[in-house]
């Protein structure tokens, strides 16, 4: 099966990373969102990325119009209907991402891989929404996707070893590298990640650290790039208490019970970088 044309749901940061590299791999991309702009603002982030690029010598002015021209931002999910390939990456909600696999099932073209950037749900049970769980795989980009090199590759309990094999040679393409990981929740990445983080604050809540005694401890004493509060904030607050909920319900285990002080901030809207203010304040 030859990958050619992809579609891309969902234009925010994940989503305009991931038609990043599809379209600088040479692939054609469809970039799909509820409103023009949502989809303009993802068109902006991916140009000021590549132009980032060019300035550091890492791609010429002819690859980064190349890549541009490669990209067909629209608004309409039935778009699909000749695409190879779909990569979800919309809000990290089973209910809103099973009623749009139902409905790209719908759309799609019979060979149509559907796969999802889920974070932490299951794809078997995101698959069981479709006539083509066969069809239906995990690919877990990082963020940021353009810097990032790992994809977690999550088979649901469906998914052919066809349908394997085309997303693995696919993510090499992409000049990443595939990491195949089995259907749990938070699979592999947030399983660690997220505990790490809540702890990370449960010590804030406890009063053992000031936040910037906690994130110099792990960059400094543990080599991270930066503290798990920092990376917290980068991630979103929302999300990482929507990650910690899936864990805590999934294994039912109560190491994953998110702090109520991550409870917190995201009931007052501070979500981290993005609403300007997190554990720490942004301007």
């Amino acid at each position: 099966m030859e990958m050619k044309k992809v579609m891309v749901i969902g234009a925010g940061q994940m989503g305009a990373g991931i038609a990043q590299v599809f379209a600088m791999a040479g692939y054609e991309v469809k970039l799909q969102d509820l409103q023009e702009a949502f989809l303009q603002r993802g068109m902006k982030t991916i140009e000021k990325n590549l132009n980032r690029q060019v300035e550091k010598g890492k791609l010429s002015g002819e690859e980064r119009d190349q890549t541009l021209s490669r990209l067909h931002p629209t608004v309409e999910v039935e778009a699909v209907k000749d695409v190879d390939l779909v990569v979800e990456a919309i809000v990290e909600n089973m209910d809103v991402k099973t009623k749009l696999f139902a409905k790209l099932d719908e759309l799609a073209p019979e060979h149509t891989i559907l796969a999802s950037n889920t974070s932490s749900l299951p794809i078997t049970e995101i698959a069981a929404a479709t006539k083509r769980p066969e069809q239906v795989i995990g690919m877990h980009f990082m963020n940021p996707v353009p810097v990032m090199k790992l994809v977690e590759i999550i088979r649901g309990l469906a998914t052919s070893e066809e349908v394997y094999q085309v997303i693995y040679e696919t993510t090499k393409v992409l000049n990443k590298v595939p990491v195949e990981v089995n259907d749990f929740p938070g699979f592999v990445s947030n399983r660690i990640l997220m505990p790490m983080i809540n702890e990370a604050i449960y010590t804030l809540y406890e009063g053992v650290a000031t936040k910037e005694a906690i994130d110099d401890v792990m960059k400094l004493g543990m080599n991270h790039p930066m503290g798990p509060l920092t990376l917290a904030d980068f991630i979103g607050l929302d999300t990482c208490l929507y990650i910690m909920e899936t864990l805590h319900e999934g294994f039912g285990d109560d190491k994953y019970r998110p702090c109520p002080l991550l409870r917190k901030y995201v009931k007052a809207g501070w979500l981290g970088k993005k609403t300007g203010r997190g554990f720490y304040v942004y301007e």
